[in-house]
């Protein structure tokens, strides 16, 4: 029993790391791709709506809250604790973060924000490149975070629904 335990935690680890590790190395390695290779405001190819354009963002996600960089640093590097501490701690005493599901979306989570941290730390923006005209601009580090939080929102709506049965 307890050797089944241990497993579990260390598939747990496996996963949350591995997810967060492949959002995270995808995410820098496209920005850089698009910096090194596609002036800012220029786009490489357009298939319809959609187009790979080289967008600098001082906001968030979507282009949500321009020029509020700092702002955006700090509440990423909060968000990054919170979900080190619910990953280290949590599922002690939050039995339902004890899920493969869920690490993986706090994974998907971590990865994305830190991925556009890095990108606020050195450059002072982030990079965004995937482009379909009408809507902002946004990278694979805004697609991970904005699957991963409304995924986790669907299994604690259907967990507290559970709850309430």
């Amino acid at each position: 029993m307890q050797r089944e335990k241990r497993l579990s935690a260390s598939w747990h680890y496996l996963v949350f790391f591995l997810s967060s590790l492949l959002i995270l190395v995808a995410d820098q390695l496209t920005k850089a791709w698009i910096r090194t290779s596609l002036p800012e405001g220029c786009s490489l190819f357009k298939l319809g709506l959609f187009q790979i354009t080289h967008v600098h963002n001082t906001g968030a996600a979507f282009g949500l809250f321009q020029g509020q960089s700092f702002m955006l640093t700090v509440f990423a590097s909060i968000t990054i604790v919170v979900i080190l501490a619910l990953f280290l701690t949590g599922y002690h005493y939050i039995p339902w973060l004890n899920s493969t599901s869920i690490m993986v979306l706090l994974g998907l989570i971590l990865g994305g924000t830190a991925g556009n941290l890095i990108d606020r730390l050195r450059y002072g923006y982030v990079t965004d490149f995937i482009d379909f005209g009408y809507w902002p601009a946004f990278n694979i580090a805004d697609s991970a975070v904005t699957v991963g939080v409304i995924l986790l929102a669907i299994l604690l709506l259907r967990h507290a629904q559970a709850g309430k049965r």
